[in-house]
């Protein structure tokens, strides 16, 4: 199945989107001003070869995001194992749901609009016994002026309650400068002034969270702590200071949309992802490696179907037979806001 492009004609901005793989956008163009902005990171040759799903554009996360421990657990007194053959594994655990390494059906489209759908049990029969029940998951990218929208609802089309967590896994590409423009040069207009002396350090960190999962090995503990000064992104934290791999929580609870923001200071950009209040965890993780960064939000923390039957408060839903659920996430460029 081909690559889809979607485009905004009053901007130019554009989104290539792969139905082949996981209904990924693995490229969206942002066209701010005269500067067109490479928003998301992926290799070149991710749409023609689909390795490694995970580690490229946008993948979706369904119906876990992250890790289960040892691909293991128990719902209504059935016992799942969740086998090393999925593509999404790590180590010794099930990793990042069923939907991100097989093909979607396109359901829409339009110039500025696609829409994917990927059904358990007409998508990936193979793997119905995995889960408790049967699912839909439709979603909608939309482009409108520098934003990407993306818009998510998840049915429950079987007998069966459905137990559920959603998230994406959004690669950044740092900086943010105008995509003409190599790292750490500047491009001098014919009147002298300097476009940009954009750098990956001088992008800023922002993510609403006062809260972070105690890890091991990756997995949650199920204790909840203050973020700790260097998780501490609340009013931003410069890249590359250390390594990240964190689970935070703890968003306000008396707003209805969150946002995590990227400030690209010598460019004077910024990437602003909101999100829903459903999405109650942030994953922010900087791949080895790469000028990148990924800010994800989650409907749960890793291992919630596990962590949930332990009476921890872990955000896993249940969503009932026949009911259905809408989510939203919009990534939007622009100049700093000053």
């Amino acid at each position: 199945m081909e690559t889809i492009v979607i485009r905004d004609s009053a901007t130019d901005s554009f989104a290539r989107i792969s139905p082949r793989f996981g209904f990924n956008c693995f490229e969206f163009e942002a066209v701010v001003g005269d500067r067109t902005i490479s928003v998301i990171d992926a290799a070149p040759e991710f749409p023609n070869t689909g390795e490694r799903p995970s580690g490229h554009g946008i993948p979706l996360l369904f119906p876990y995001p992250n890790r289960i421990r040892g691909g293991r657990f128990t719902w209504d007194g059935k016992d799942y194992h969740l086998p090393p053959s999925l593509v999404a594994y790590n180590k010794d655990n099930a990793i990042h749901g069923f939907c991100l390494d097989r093909p979607w059906r396109v359901v829409d489209s339009s110039e500025d609009s696609v829409t994917g759908e990927f059904q358990l049990s007409k998508d990936a029969p193979d793997r119905l016994a995995l889960w408790p029940a049967d699912f839909l998951i439709r979603v909608e990218y939309v482009l409108y002026d520098a934003a990407l929208q993306c818009i998510v609802l998840i049915e429950n089309p079987s007998e069966e309650p459905l137990p559920w967590g959603f998230g994406t896994h959004p690669y950044f590409r740092l900086p943010l400068r105008d995509s003409r423009i190599r790292e750490n040069s500047g491009v001098r207009e014919p009147d002298g002034r300097i476009l940009t002396n954009s750098a990956t350090t001088q992008c800023l960190l922002e993510v609403p969270a006062a809260e972070q999962w105690e890890l091991v090995d990756c997995l949650p503990t199920g204790i909840r702590r203050p973020v700790s000064e260097e998780k501490d992104f609340r009013d931003g934290e410069y890249y590359g200071l250390s390594h990240l791999d964190d689970v935070l929580t703890g968003l306000p609870d008396d707003m209805d949309r969150h946002a995590s923001v990227i400030y690209d200071e010598g460019a004077g950009l910024q990437v602003t992802q909101w999100f829903d209040a459903a999405f109650r965890e942030v994953v922010v993780y900087t791949p080895p490696n790469r000028n990148a960064v990924c800010i994800e939000p989650y409907t749960c923390v890793t291992d919630a179907i596990n962590l949930q039957q332990r009476g921890i408060d872990a955000g896993l839903q249940v969503l009932e037979p026949g009911g259905e659920v809408q989510l939203s996430i919009d990534i939007e460029a622009g100049e700093i806001l000053v």
